[in-house]
């Protein structure tokens, strides 16, 4: 089935949000970027991968968040960008490369405050996945092979990690219901369930006139 919707998926660690956003991206034959953000930045940024991986969904100096924000908004060029700190640098070309793939076409986009990047676009829907925390336990304990002690502890870590960056780098609260337009709890749907939940919410209101959808 084609879709012409970009969806972008913020997701509690554990919830299988990126394996639910791949069948998805199967369903509706459109690509998923995860990691590949990070590559297509660094690609067309010029900086180093590994630099983006360092600084991947970690907050920066509060001190120095406004100054990238008004540079951000103003547009970028010569020395300011030049001097800009290297974490402001590679905000800043993370943030581009979100948009120049949306341009490109309907895809998925998994985290990185894809839905801030994109908030001014009219074909998104942004969606967080969030589970119970003993399905999220659960879940990782059987993948990396950890004691239910040692899941929780990665489990709310990075956690606290992801909501630093969000609620840093946008002007909303991470997995507040308020920041989505769709929340799904995937401990009580299922995988499969909250996939396919996913791709008939799509289907509906692109069958839905964008007149008919606001009242």
């Amino acid at each position: 089935m084609k879709t012409n919707t970009i969806i972008t998926i913020g997701r509690e660690y554990g919830s299988a949000g990126r394996e639910i956003g791949y069948k998805v991206a199967d369903y509706f034959g459109i690509k998923l970027y995860d990691k590949e953000m990070l590559a297509r930045a660094a690609k067309e940024s010029g900086i180093c991968e590994e630099i983006f991986e360092t600084h991947d969904e970690r907050p920066t100096n509060s001190f120095l968040y406004s100054l990238v924000m008004d540079t951000y908004s103003m547009g970028y060029s010569g020395n300011t960008y030049t001097d800009m700190p290297i974490n402001h640098k590679v905000f800043l070309a993370q943030f581009d490369a979100i948009k120049k793939i949306a341009d490109e076409g309907p895809c998925i986009l998994v985290g990185r405050c894809a839905d801030y990047a994109l908030e001014s676009y009219k074909n998104v829907v942004s969606v967080f996945i969030h589970a119970d925390m003993d399905a999220r336990i659960r879940r990782i304990a059987r993948i990396y092979d950890l004691t239910d002690a040692k899941a929780k502890e990665m489990i709310i870590k990075t956690d606290k990690k992801r909501a630093s960056y969000y609620n840093y780098y946008t002007n909303k609260k991470w997995s507040n219901a308020d920041s989505y337009e769709l929340c799904l709890n995937s401990s009580e749907l299922g995988i499969e369930g909250t996939a396919k939940v996913l791709e008939q919410y799509i289907a509906l209101k692109e069958s839905i006139p964008t007149a008919e959808r606001k009242v």
